[in-house]
């Protein structure tokens, strides 16, 4: 490599942090639904055999899923509570990705963001495994 340039590794996907407005929560282990997909309708243009334009349309994001073992802190569990009762409170979640170091390096935005799926621990007699919880969060698409 030339001498004054920065090696470019990726990044590990375990260097993370969520960051929930207004709510103080413990590390999550893992999160998923970091995706955006664009539908688009497919037109035929006459006399041209080669290609078919693709005209993009509206942009999907699915739901995010956070997950975390299970604490004493209830606040997740009385956020979706609220959301249940009908006194839905929309917050910005940022996810951040940080280096070995532990700076951040890219953070995206979800926004508007509110739960709508509460999901508690499996039970098991014979597993040593931690107790998890899971929130299902949707919102309003994400920015970076």
């Amino acid at each position: 490599m030339p001498t004054g340039q920065r090696r470019q590794d990726p990044y590990m996907n375990f260097r993370f942090i969520v960051e929930i407005e207004g709510l103080i929560v413990a590390g999550f282990s893992e999160v998923s639904g970091l995706t955006a997909e664009t539908e688009f309708d497919e037109q035929r243009e006459g006399g041209v055999n080669e290609f078919v334009h693709k005209l993009p349309k509206l942009t999907k994001y699915p739901n995010l899923t956070l997950k975390r073992g299970l604490t004493d802190s209830d606040v997740l569990w009385q956020w979706h509570h609220n959301a249940t009762m009908g006194r839905v409170q929309r917050r910005t979640i940022h996810l951040v990705l940080l280096d070995s170091e532990a700076n951040e390096t890219w953070r995206w935005s979800f926004l508007q963001a509110y739960p709508v799926k509460w999901l508690g621990p499996e039970f098991k007699a014979d597993s040593s495994t931690i107790a998890l919880e899971s929130l299902e969060i949707a919102h309003n698409g994400f920015t970076k």
